[in-house]
């Protein structure tokens, strides 16, 4: 046993789901912007992904809460989690803007910074698995 309660490995693995989530959204999003450019009819494709992308990003901050609650951990998740609501946030707005020039780069750094945060959760030992590996 690694001492943490049922509702802290709760928390952590919807912590994971929703990084996991909001990563596949974005790089959903990132196929059907390629779309764009072959496709013309793809743009609603890609304005239901940025809803998804956006909801994502909110469940991402409701599981960060719930993670860090039960057992007052560190609420560093918390802030990740609201730095990309922020950016979710911007990113809706530069593309109803229509402003690629910014959209696509914030884009792939959403993307990079989801990836890197997914790994960093994902590399956390689980409670079955502390002692697995040596």
């Amino acid at each position: 046993m690694d001492g943490r309660t049922a509702s802290e490995r709760r928390g952590t693995g919807f912590l994971q789901l929703a990084i996991g989530l909001q990563t596949a959204a974005i790089f959903f999003q990132a196929v059907t912007a390629g779309l764009l450019l072959s496709s013309p009819g793809s743009e609603a494709v890609h304005g239901v992904g940025a809803r998804v992308m956006y909801g994502a990003s909110m469940l991402y901050v409701l599981a960060a809460v719930l993670a860090w609650r039960p057992g007052g951990g560190p609420p560093r998740r918390i802030l990740h989690a609201s730095v990309f609501l922020v950016l979710a946030s911007v990113q809706v707005v530069l593309g109803i803007a229509h402003v690629p020039a910014v959209h696509v780069p914030l884009g792939i750094l959403m993307f990079g910074l989801s990836l890197l945060d997914l790994g960093q959760v994902l590399s956390t030992r689980l409670p079955g698995r502390a002692g697995a590996r040596a």
